[in-house]
């Protein structure tokens, strides 16, 4: 659960006259929101809003984005600013709630607005598995900056399977390409394959919803791929595909919302992707999980900009290319023979496996071969993988298998391409994204590691199972279809050379080991790097990477610790690993930039008043520091890998802009309240690229050795240790630093450390001495072994024990011939030095010890008793009283007379020896029994004295305790230390001495002693000072000596018998840095309670205990029976704690306090409930000591979270000047030190007021159940139910209880209540529990709620509404006053017309669907159900609704709890004065409504659904609605809405019911089948009593207005005026006080006017009178639930979580007491209405010839086809037009179709059965579509397609009025004019509004990939409704009755007709009009040519004539004239 505290708000500007302002927060996409206030300068909600979280815990990445709005204004005018608040420290600390006060508010450009707000996160962790509160491994505190890559917002993570279900939604396809085609889409989701019905034409819809449900886990769905695929079905299979789009589920996993609606896809060719886009398809992509809501998803506008939605292929395929070259460190075959390494010859490989790679990535699995054993195999193999960028999968899978491929994996690894690659988006203008690559590098591999039992761990991916040289690199392009290849030669030679080897060293100094294993087995701890160091690998040199064995010792209290005291134990080990200083030291320079700046951004965050400047001040300053000082050491980095290169520009580049903009930014322009985002960013962005996958070295582990068993590891990043000589910023945050780990074994804590680790190069660890403090000392050492035979001690008879051996007893050299290491010399002589580690007596830390011994007797059968042989024993023999049959007892050592027994000093004898009667012993303690054989004890022992028994004992008991002023334990240690000094034993034979070999030794000889042992030690020294540290000079000296040479006499005469041994070899040297004094420190505890146990079993409460260990001590607080919130208020006081090593140590490194919570009720052990890792604060200077802060530390139980820890803790240091003293000491209470005043809540007396109202929901075997409510200690206990059955209601339902509660509400424990049943005979079992949490939302001030608040104080939550009235209603009333003047202007007068439905279309903002005459009555649709709607508070403001659960026991890991019943009751928490004689305040709980169950009427109006999932085969479903009221159920399967996913119901069902016997209403969706039982589909659930008692009245919304009769007629009970009086006396107002004529009324010191709400007389008719329109005015303006349409979402109880659907309903309540309601309100479905369509074809132009005459001229014989669209049956065809030689084409023909239609969704209603056997039709609603195709005429062939017009009559294109104006529409993608951007879209028109269009439209015909212009034809559209269409009846075609219009025969040209009628005419129009230029030219040339031949005819006779009489021309010309002389005188 999260919960945020919406606390108050800071608004400059406000003038408190202003709107209302509320906050609205979201998280994952849930909307949230706070209750409206006035509009003041600190408006305060103190509101706590809450998300539950399910199954899906918070992630790191996650974020709640809050608004501050004013309400009822839209979005960008009404925001006053948002903010973003990151939850990452909630993830960290889920137990400290984040309190952020005064976050500045950003406007869209990021500026600030000036408004702040404060609020407060909490985070409770329900149900997550793996969410322990306790780290496995570590270091404890955690880091501050964890290195590892930040998780991607919207990635996939990582999980156990989840229900998940993908849904696909195929809406309409556009411009598929294609000729008369019938598209058919396919939809594969995984290997599921669906398919829609086929439509026709080139955008068809569909509208077919297709569901697949899955069981994955998130990063398993992301990768299955979803396939949509568009086919024509008339084509043949080669060719039938269209277009193609593939995804992954992943990307809509990641899109937002977990959805893309309305996307358009680009369809490509599955073979030709580079051809372009073969059309166009809409579909919706969702994904459910289980426990999310769905997103909306709305439908867009038709003016939507398309290029911005459109979804295309992702842009970049590529190829993954994964190299294998070998393997190194490779575990052996059998573990167990681990301890014979010897029986292996050199050289072999039977020790070792057959290993494979094994490589998983995206779904696909390749495995490389099978190499023979071997501990390094080569495989050089390469594997190619298919890539997506960017990529979808982020995981590569690599595992090392042993054998073949399916045997177990030795070893996994994994490599995430978020590491390893950038889409460039982690920087601000940054280099530009890297694709994937990786190495050459090494990449360890971890897996769980068998005992030497063979029997394999339960703790997986710890052990280190060896390494594989890998690289990666993505290649651009196709794969080519390969697999996998060889490497090439030169590509091996080439890697080898980056691979130099260097010598490195780690080092451990083990200061505590604390919370070990108890028992007598020795234990040890080991270190290691790979397989340098692990004991049980033969392949590397020994080391001395092991701690001396030690004996856990017990501290007195709970826990046992190894006791190292002074000397500390080291372990150090050498390796050999690639050199990739560059990379490590570059990692820890970014992670120390990331841990300053995390810090300063902390404290930041914190900081108060003028602090954050200088804070910020030095946050900027250290940050530019940091980058600068990194920069240098980044630009010197070699790049040896792509990989290097890629993250150092990424690295560079972004320090460079972060130094840049953190010294620009000094000081912020806005303030310093704006710093903290920007450098929230700075580090989100640091820490992105603080990653480094080829580090190459695997982690450093340390074990814990529990004998020869590896019980516990611990594993440390090796980065995190490395030291370099670049600086103390690069080495690593842990390099020689002491750090507290947890090693972890079974899932569970098994040791506590506390050591100081070092890792470098050898050459550089000349350093390493001034990281370690005290002496390093390096020792030989064994062990001389003896016993003791007849009374003398010798190294004979050792009964298997060698002469000399370890400490561990195994076989060893003697002194003489132990060398030092090569190197090495000795430094003194062997010197005895008792091991103080081992020693230590049982009583050194026990308060108080029981003594006893046993007093044997024995006698002859038939004699006296008489003292035995052994008179007295040991405790041995007394194990064996009660023991199990048949087990041989013990007989015991011998031991003096009790009478001998001393009490040691320093202790006092409490009482005298005593003889224990308890048991099977007579009364004077004796026991009987027989011997077998002489001497031997008795097989088992009586009560009863028999003749037989020959023996008898009886145990004797004696306390004795220490003095008090004895000395403590701890100078008792030091004691025991200064007593047992070297100094101390020198000289003095100094054994040690045991009853048994195997047993605990002890200084002091005892009688029964039988054997002993001394140690031997011999310092050594380097033979020469070198300049590395002398610790790694010690690897492998063992193995450079010789095995010691055996006597050839000894070893020749062990062959002869059989027995060939291995010799010892030299014992690794003894490690130890010795301290010469400890400090000592005072650690405070403070433990106040603890919250929210979790009961350990079936238990409903626990005794809750808290035991503390810290270091080698422990305490444990007192017990505290019966209760789960556990008030201990107790201080542990730990005095003189031993600490060994520098304090300023101690100060940065705190040992870790661990609290363990036990169940002590059972006794015993008790039962573990929960765990907490706490780190104390640190004073070494007493005098500046602070008092500690109490906080929340969360408790990790078994199952998960497990409660809270309220504590605090602080380390002392006690010097010797006595400063420690000045600290006071806790006060003491009840035997206990209770916490001091400073630190402890301040408790004040609060009144804790109780509404009990009742009982739900509890099973029937519940009779009289009464409630216990406990809170703070005390408890309040309910009156009996006595009859459950009839009243569920408590007979007193207002109690209350006084107590003292913290002040502070952090501290406010929760309220626990619990439910237990009366039986018989005082039975009172306890039936059910809850836990209420986060009281906060119940504190309020101490007043009546009638009584008006105080000045300063806020307003109670139901004060809410008269606030409202008081302030909003006056602008309200002007707003609806001027609203009115507008809407009057527009009503229509006849309100008769105005149905529900209109009503429902005008709230939907759909003015088409709705009528005139609906603006006023309006009607509130809610997307929600009623109760999530913000304002109402989820109608428990009178009472809430508490879910009780099962007592005890733990809920499945993952899974919420399952409710057993509910508490319905609220609370109310208030000061009271601390005055006795100051009166208390008035109650709140006074005016309640009758608790009797009371007769009501429901009706529920169940209007339509939406998305529900298809449940029949054809991808639909048949629903219908049952509702169910207790045991009523209505609703009859053959009222079914058949074959639809949208049912329209329209249904109204009446039931009545006794509430709250019968509170819950059912509404359940089923799905009718021929043969039930039906399926279900969903239900909601609708609780009825909480809208009943609700005071926001929601049993019957409030109408807009108040009408006496017609469609909306008042349908309440109580008119609106007995409402109001109703609504002010329930909360606590002054009844309204009307005038005579009921328009003004006086309401709460205001008085209001029917002018404020009705500007004038009313224009509606059948309005009441004024007096109840003025009253429902005011009702409305209190903010009641007014008419409304909520929507419900559907469940199904198959499928818990996902979402099947949502229903719209609303539901009315009408109670029988106030008497008969109203009518019920009409909402039967609109019908469609028949419209006929009348399309005339007129002409024909441009048409495309298709056919080819026999004169070789283009014609076609043209006629149009045409239908709408889904009925192709109604397909109808003009007549043909003949040899048209132009194109041109006349017809006059009449096409005619009916149809039905639905104006409300302008879609055609298509009634129709799919097949001849389907029983019921399907209505397809499809958008009204006509289609005509242009066709070619052929006798004797198909018919050729030329050209196609689809019309959409409610979109229709704007006709041209002549055929030349006529051009191609925009054809691009819908409703946009692309790919021709230039062209400029038609305007549009709708056939329905218009009636009658005519004009010219062209057709289009596909091309390859575009469409172009093939005709144009004439047409005239008429719309008639059906009478219409009556009343002017016309034909199709030119059939009778041939009118409206009448049409005539078409004019076609004559030579269209036959030749052989007309051959002239024929030839007259087929060639005069076709060639007549060419004819009339070739008549010119023929006249031409004929007078030329005339020229050419006549031309000789001439010339000729010419020729013959030249001068008869002249002669008839001189003839004339002298006739004309004489004539003259």
């Amino acid at each position: 659960m999260l919960r945020l505290l919406v606390a108050s708000a800071h608004i400059p500007g406000a003038t408190g006259s202003g709107p209302g302002v509320h906050v609205s927060a979201r998280f994952r996409g849930v909307p949230r929101s706070t209750r409206v206030v006035p509009e003041e300068r600190s408006p305060t909600w103190n509101e706590t809003l809450a998300w539950p979280l399910g199954t899906h815990p918070l992630h790191p990445t996650a974020s709640l984005t809050l608004r501050l709005r004013h309400w009822g204004q839209p979005a960008p005018r009404g925001d006053l600013g948002a903010t973003t608040v990151s939850l990452d420290r909630l993830v960290a600390n889920p137990g400290l709630p984040l309190a952020l006060s005064h976050v500045p508010l950003l406007d869209p450009r990021g500026q600030p607005t000036g408004c702040t707000v404060t609020l407060r996160c909490s985070y409770v962790p329900r149900g997550t598995a793996g969410d322990a509160a306790v780290p496995l491994q570590g270091p404890v505190p955690p880091p501050p900056v964890s290195p590892v890559t930040a998780h991607r917002p919207g990635e996939p993570p990582a999980g156990r399977k989840e229900d998940f279900q993908v849904r696909v939604r195929i809406i309409e396809g556009h411009q598929l390409q294609g000729n008369d085609i019938k598209p058919v889409v396919t939809v594969l989701i995984g290997q599921h394959r669906f398919r829609t019905r086929i439509r026709a034409g080139n955008n068809p819809y569909y509208n077919e919803v297709f569901c697949q449900n899955f069981h994955r886990t998130p990063a398993q769905l992301a990768v299955e791929p979803i396939r949509i695929q568009v086919l024509d079905s008339r084509a043949t299979r080669a060719e039938a595909v269209i277009g193609v789009f593939q995804l992954d589920v992943g990307t809509i996993y990641r899109a937002p919302g977990r959805s893309l609606s309305w996307k358009w896809l680009s369809l490509q060719h599955p073979n030709r992707p580079d051809a372009g886009s073969r059309g166009y398809l809409r579909v919706s992509l969702a994904i459910l999980r289980a426990g999310e809501p769905v997103p909306e998803q709305e439908e867009p506008a038709r003016d939507e900009d398309v290029e911005a939605n459109l979804l295309r292929p992702p842009p970049c395929a590529a190829t993954l290319q994964l190299r294998v070259y070998r393997a190194e460190d490779l575990p052996q075959a059998e573990p167990a023979r681990q301890c014979l390494p010897s029986v292996l010859p050199a050289g072999g490989k039977r020790g070792f496996v057959a290993a494979a790679v094994r490589v998983t990535f995206a779904g696909r699995t390749l495995c490389t071969r099978v190499m023979p054993p071997d501990a390094n195999p080569t495989w050089n193999e390469v594997f190619f993988f298919p890539l997506r960028l960017p990529p979808i999968c982020d995981e590569i899978q690599l595992a090392i298998l042993s054998g073949s491929r399916s045997s177990k994996v030795l070893g996994t690894a994994t490599l995430h391409l978020s590491q390893i690659s950038s889409a460039g988006a982690e920087l601000d203008e940054g280099t530009p994204g890297f694709s994937p690559c990786f190495g050459p590098s090494f990449l360890p591999f971890y897996g769980a590691r068998p005992d030497p039992a063979g029997t394999p761990s339960t703790d997986t991916g710890v052990a280190y199972r060896g390494r594989v040289l890998l690289e990666l690199s993505t290649h651009m392009g196709t794969p080519d279809g390969r697999q996998r290849d060889t490497i090439a030669p030169e590509d091996i030679a080439r890697v080898q050379r980056h691979l130099p080897r260097r010598r490195f060293g780690v080092c451990g100094v083990f200061y505590s080991a604390t919370m070990v294993p108890a028992g007598p087995e020795l234990l040890r701890f080991e270190l290691s790097l790979g397989n340098y160091g692990d004991t049980g690998d033969v392949t590397c040199k020994p080391a001395a990477s092991v701690t001396p064995h030690g004996c856990p010792l017990f501290d007195g209290n709970r826990y046992h610790y190894l006791p190292w005291y002074g000397a500390k134990p080291v372990a150090a080990v050498t390796s050999s690993w690639e050199d990739a200083g560059h990379r490590w030291d570059t990692l820890n320079l970014l992670r120390a930039v990331c841990r300053r700046l995390e810090r300063n951004v902390t404290e930041l965050r914190d900081a108060r008043g003028d602090a954050g400047g200088d804070i910020g001040r030095r946050l900027l300053r250290q940050l530019a520091q940091d980058c600068r000082r990194a920069l240098p050491q980044l630009e010197a980095q070699p790049t040896p890998t792509p990989l290097d290169a890629h993250l150092r520009a990424a690295r560079l580049h972004l320090l460079r802009r972060v130094a840049a903009a953190a010294a620009a930014a000094v000081p912020p322009r806005a303030g310093w309240d704006t710093l903290l985002p920007v450098a929230e960013g700075w580090l989100r962005r640091v820490v992105a690229l603080a990653v480094e996958p080829q580090a190459g070295l695997p982690d450093v582990l340390l074990w814990l050795l529990q004998g020869e068993r590896r019980v516990a590891c611990a594993r440390v990043p090796a980065t995190d240790l490395m030291f370099s000589r670049s600086g103390p910023n690069a080495c690593g945050r842990l390099c020689g630093r002491i750090q507290t780990l947890f090693l972890v074994g079974s899932g569970d804590i098994r040791a506590q450390l506390r050591l100081r680790l070092w890792l470098g190069r050898v050459a550089d660890s000349g350093d390493l001495p001034r990281h370690l403090e005290g002496t390093l000392r390096v020792y030989a050492e064994t062990y001389e072994n003896q016993t003791k035979l007849l009374g003398k001690w010798g190294s004979r008879g050792l009964l298997g024990r060698p002469g000399f051996s370890d400490s561990a007893g195994k076989a060893g050299l003697p002194r003489h011939k132990i060398r030092p290491p090569k190197g090495w010399r000795w430094d003194g002589p062997w010197t005895v030095e008792p091991q103080r580690r081992l020693l230590l007596d049982t009583e050194t830390n026990v308060g108080e010890v029981l003594e006893e011994v046993y007093e044997n007797e024995s006698r002859q059968l038939g004699g006296e008793w008489g003292p035995a042989a052994a008179a007295s024993t040991d405790a041995v023999s007394g194990r064996w009283r009660g023991g199990p049959p048949g087990r041989k007892p013990s007989s015991g050592a011998a031991v003096p007379p009790k009478e001998e027994v001393a009490c040691p000093q320093g202790w006092h004898v409490t009482d005298g020896w005593r003889v224990d009667v308890t048991g099977a012993v007579d009364e004077a303690g004796w026991e009987y029994g027989a011997s077998a054989a002489p001497g031997s004890p008795p097989p088992a022992w009586h009560t009863v004295e028999k003749t037989y028994h020959t023996q008898r004992r009886r145990r004797w008991l004696r306390t004795r305790r220490r003095d008090p002023g004895a000395q403590g334990r701890e100078q008792d240690v030091a004691a025991f230390l200064r007593l047992h000094s070297p100094e101390a034993a020198a000289g003095a034979e100094t054994w040690e001495y045991g009853s048994l070999w195997g047993c605990r030794f002890h200084l002091q000889p005892r009688a029964g002693d039988v054997c002993r042992r001394r140690c031997w030690h011999r310092h050594m020294v380097p033979t020469q000072p070198s300049p590395v540290a002398p610790l790694f000079l010690l690897e492998g000296s063992p193995g450079t000596e010789d095995p010691v040479e055996e006597d050839k006499p000894a070893a020749a005469e062990r062959r002869s018998r059989g027995s060939i041994r291995t010799p010892p070899r030299q014992p690794m040297p003894l490690i130890l840095i010795l301290f010469q004094r400890p400090n000592f420190f005072q650690l405070r505890c403070y433990i106040f309670q603890a919250l929210e146990l979790a009961p350990h079993g079936t238990k409903a409460t626990a005794g809750p205990v808290a035991h503390v260990s810290f270091v080698h001590v422990s305490q444990s607080t007192r017990v505290l029976p019966g209760t789960l919130d556990p008030l201990w208020d107790q201080t542990l006081l730990f005095h003189r704690v031993l600490l060994y090593g520098d304090p300023r140590g101690v100060q940065e490194e705190p040992p870790a306090v661990v609290v363990e919570v036990f169940d002590q009720d059972g006794g015993g052990a008790g039962g573990f409930l929960g765990r907490s890792v706490c780190t104390p604060d640190v004073w070494l200077d007493v005098g500046r000591r602070r008092p500690p802060r109490l906080r929340r530390y969360s408790l990790g139980g078994p199952g998960g979270p497990a409660g809270e820890l309220l504590a605090a803790f602080e380390l002392l240091h006690d010097t010797e000047d006595g400063s420690l003293a000045q600290v006071s000491t806790p006060p003491w209470r009840q035997g206990v030190f209770s916490v001091p005043l400073g630190i402890r809540p301040l408790l004040r007396l609060m009144a804790l007021e109780v509404l009990a109202w009742g009982l739900r929901g509890l099973r029937s075997g519940v009779q009289a159940p009464s409630l216990e409510v406990q809170c703070g200690g005390r408890t309040l206990r309910t009156p009996t139910i006595t009859d459950l059955a009839t009243n569920p209601n408590f007979p007193i339902n207002a109690f209350l209880l006084t107590l003292h509660l913290p002040a502070e509400e952090e501290y406010v424990p929760p309220i626990r209540l619990r439910v237990t049943d009366t039986r018989d005979f005082g039975y009172r079992p306890e039936v059910g529990q809850a836990c209420v949490r986060s009281l906060g939302q119940y504190f309020c001030q101490p007043h009546s709620e009638g009584q008006p608040p105080s000045p300063g104080t806020p307003p109670p939550a139901s004060a809410a509404p008269w606030g409202r009235i008081a302030q909003i209603l006056p602008r309200i009333t002007t707003e609806k006053s001027a609203a009115d003047k507008a809407v009057e202007e527009e009503e229509d007068e006849d309100e008769d017309e105005v149905d529900w439905w209109s009503k429902f279309y005008a709230a939907t903002g759909d003015k088409v669907k709705s009528r005139p005459g609906t603006n006023r009555d309006r009607l509130k649709i809610y997307g929600c159900e009623l109760e999530a709607v913000p304002e109402f508070e989820g109608l428990q403001d009178f009472c809430q609704t508490f879910p009780l659960y099962q007592p005890g026991g733990h809920p499945t890991a993952g899974e919420d709890p399952v409710p057993v019943g509910e508490f319905k009751g609220l609370f109310r928490i208030y000061p009271l004065p601390e005055d006795p004689g100051v009166p208390p305040p008035p109650r709140h709980f006074q005016e309640l409504p009758p608790s009797r169950p009371q007769k009501c009427l429901v009706r529920v109006y169940v209007v339509r659904a939406f998305d529900l999932p298809p449940r029949d085969r054809n991808g639909l479903c048949d629903p219908y609605v049952r509702v169910s009221l207790g045991a009523k159920t209505l609703g009859q399967r053959d009222q079914y809405v058949p074959n639809t996913l949208e049912p329209v119901f329209g249904r109204l069902f009446e039931v009545t019911g006794t509430i709250p016997l019968e509170k819950d209403l059912r509404v359940s969706l089923l799905d009718y089948d021929l043969l039930p039982p039906d399926q279900e589909i969903g239900t909601t659930t609708i609780d009825l009593e909480n809208r009943l008692l609700s005071r926001f009245r929601a049993h019957c919304g409030l109408p807009t207005l108040y009408r006496t009769s017609g469609p909306g007629r008042w349908r309440d009970q109580l008119p609106p005026s007995r409402a109001l009086e109703h609504f002010a006396r329930t909360r606590g107002l002054p009844a309204p006080e009307f005038n005579a004529d009921g328009t003004t009324v006086t309401f709460g010191d205001h008085t209001f006017l029917l002018s404020h709400f009705e500007s004038g007389p009313p224009v509606h008719r059948h309005l009441g009178v004024p007096r109840e329109r003025l009253a429902l005015h005011v009702l409305r303006a209190c903010h009641l639930v007014p008419e409304h349409l909520e929507t419900r979402t559907l469940y199904s109880s198959t499928q818990p979580g996902l979402e099947q659907g949502k229903v719209q309903m609303w539901v009315d309540i009408f109670p029988a007491s106030l008497g008969p309601p109203g009518p019920p309100v009409d909402i039967t479905p609109r019908k469609p209405q028949r419209y006929e369509l009348r399309c005339v074809v007129w002409n024909t132009r441009d048409v495309d010839l298709g056919d080819t005459n026999l004169a070789g001229q283009r014609m076609s014989d043209i006629y149009v086809t045409g239908w709408l669209d889904g009925l192709e049956e109604q397909r109808q065809r003009t007549d043909v037009h003949y040899r048209s030689l132009q194109g041109d084409g006349g017809f006059n023909w009449r096409f005619v179709f009916s149809f039905e239609y639905l104006a409300a969704e302008q879609l055609c209603v298509l009634p129709r059965k799919e097949h001849f056997w389907s029983l019921d039709e399907t209505v397809l609603k499809v958008p009204p579509k006509l289609i005509l195709q242009v066709w070619d005429n052929d006798k004797f062939s198909a018919d050729d397609f030329l050209g196609v017009l689809e019309l959409e009559l409610t979109r229709l294109p704007q006709p041209a009025q002549h055929p030349q104006n006529c051009t191609p529409m925009g054809q691009g993608a819908p409703q946009s004019p692309w790919p021709w951007r230039v062209v400029r879209t038609p305007s549009r028109l709708s056939l329905f509004r218009q009636r009658r269009v005519r004009g010219w439209w062209p057709c289009t015909v596909q091309e390859g990939s575009k469409r172009r212009l093939s005709g144009k034809l004439e047409l005239s559209l008429e719309l008639l409704t059906a009478k219409e269409a009556e009343e002017r009846p016309a034909g199709k075609g030119r059939e009778d009755p041939n009118m409206y219009p009448t049409l005539p025969a078409p004019m076609r040209p004559e030579w269209s007709f036959l030749w052989l009628q007309a051959p002239l005419r024929s030839l007259r129009y087929g060639i005069w009009r076709q060639h007549r230029c060419r004819i009339s030219l070739g008549l010119a040339l023929l006249l031409l040519l004929a007078l030329l031949l005339t020229f050419i005819y006549a031309a000789p006779g001439y010339l000729a004539m010419k020729v013959v009489n030249p001068l008869q021309s002249l002669h008839l010309a001189g003839g004339e004239h002298p006739a004309g002389s004489a004539g003259k005188p």
